[in-house]
C-alpha cells in the first residue's frame, strides 16, 4: 500500500477536489511524486515538489510556455511552500510507448515536435537564465565526477576542462541572443493529446530547468534519445525539415555535434550517479545508446579537443563495448 504524502487531502480540498480517487504514478530521476486525480468524471494530474525539488521554476516556465501557445500543461492549484501543484493531465500517452505500437508514424510524431522546437525558436527567448559555458562545463563535468570513479579510472581532469573550454568558446558565441531550451526535450516527455488522431497533437512536460541557449540543444535531445533508438537516418530527415524553417547558419552542424557530445558526456554521468547515489541501477543499460551517439559527435573535427582527451583517458576496449558499467 503507498504511503500517501502529508497534506494531500488538505490541498486537494482546498482546490475544490476533495474525495478525489487518487492513483500514484511512476516517478523519473527526480525525487518528485506524481498522482493521477479522478473526480466528478474530471482527471487531473498532482505533483509533490518538497524542498529541494522546487516548484516555482515549474510554474514559471509552465506559464511563459501557454503564453506562447506552447502546449504545456494548464495550472489549476498551486501550494508553493509545500511543494503541491495541480496540472492538467495530458493523458498516458507518451510520443516513446505511442512509437512502439504505431512505428509507420514515427516520422509524423517527429516531424511534429521538430515544429514545435521550430516555432519555440522564432519567439523571443523567455525570462530564463543563459546557458553559458560555465553550466555547460559544469554538467560535462558529471562524466569525470561520477563515471570515471565508478570505473576506477584515473583521468585528467584538468585536461578534460580545458579541452571542453575549447570546444566550448566558439558554440556560446554562436548562440547569441539565444532561444529558450527546454533541456529534456524527447520522446518520454512530449505526450500525445490525441493518440487516436495520429502523431499531430503533441504537449510538453517536464520543461523546469529551461534556459536560453543554442537552438540546437533541444534537438540534440529530441534525435540522440537516450531512452529510444532514433536512426541516424531519422535524425539527418528531421535536421533537414528543422533547417527548413529556421536560419541556421554555417556553424549549426558543428554546433549540433558539439551540443551532442557535451550532452551525452553528461547524461552518462549522470546515469552514473542515479546508480551509485541514488540507487537507481536501471539507467546504466541505457549507457550504451549514449555512448555511440557520443562517439558519432566525437568524430566531428570541432570536437577534435575533446575526442583526443577521450583516446588518451578512456581504455579502447570500455569505447568498444560503448562504455558499459555494471551495477
Amino acid at each position: 500500500m503507498t504511503t500517501l504524502p502529508d497534506g494531500i487531502h488538505d490541498f486537494l480540498g482546498a482546490a475544490g477536489w476533495a474525495g478525489a480517487q487518487i492513483a500514484p504514478l511512476t516517478g523519473d530521476a527526480s525525487f518528485r511524486r506524481y498522482f493521477r486525480l479522478h473526480h466528478e468524471g474530471k482527471s487531473a494530474m498532482l505533483m509533490h515538489a518538497p524542498p529541494p525539488e522546487e516548484p516555482r521554476e515549474f510554474l514559471h516556465v509552465g506559464r511563459w510556455l501557454l503564453d506562447q501557445q506552447i502546449r504545456a500543461p494548464q495550472i489549476y492549484a498551486e501550494d508553493l511552500d509545500n511543494g503541491w501543484v495541480l496540472i492538467e493531465d495530458f493523458g498516458d500517452a507518451r510520443m516513446r510507448d505511442w512509437l512502439d505500437e504505431n512505428p509507420a508514424a514515427e516520422d509524423e510524431a517527429y516531424s511534429a515536435a521538430i515544429d514545435t522546437l521550430a516555432d519555440l525558436h522564432r519567439k523571443p527567448a523567455g525570462p530564463f537564465p543563459p546557458y553559458d559555458e560555465e553550466t555547460y562545463l559544469r554538467e560535462a563535468q558529471l562524466f569525470t565526477q561520477w563515471y570515471c570513479p565508478a570505473l576506477g579510472l584515473a583521468v585528467d581532469s584538468d585536461g578534460f576542462d580545458a579541452a571542453w573550454r575549447e570546444v566550448l568558446a566558439p558554440l556560446t558565441a554562436n548562440q547569441q541572443p539565444g532561444v529558450t531550451v527546454l533541456r529534456d526535450y524527447h520522446a518520454e516527455n512530449i505526450m500525445l493529446l490525441a493518440p487516436d488522431s495520429g502523431a499531430g497533437s503533441q504537449g510538453v512536460i517536464d520543461f523546469q530547468d529551461a534556459l536560453v541557449g543554442h537552438p540546437a540543444y533541444d534537438l540534440v535531445s529530441l534525435l540522440q534519445d537516450a531512452r529510444r533508438d532514433v536512426t541516424p537516418e531519422l535524425e539527418s530527415r528531421m535536421l533537414a525539415r528543422y533547417r527548413e524553417c529556421a536560419d541556421c547558419g554555417d556553424e549549426f552542424d558543428a554546433d549540433y555535434a558539439r551540443l551532442g557530445a557535451q550532452r551525452n558526456t553528461k547524461i552518462v554521468g549522470i546515469f552514473a550517479r542515479l546508480n551509485q547515489r541514488d540507487g537507481k541501477p536501471r539507467y546504466l543499460a541505457l549507457i550504451p545508446r549514449v555512448w555511440e551517439a557520443l562517439e558519432r559527435d566525437l568524430a566531428h573535427p570541432a570536437l577534435a579537443p575533446v575526442a583526443q582527451w577521450f583516446k588518451a583517458n578512456i581504455p579502447a576496449d570500455l569505447r568498444a563495448r560503448n562504455g558499459a558499467l555494471e551495477a
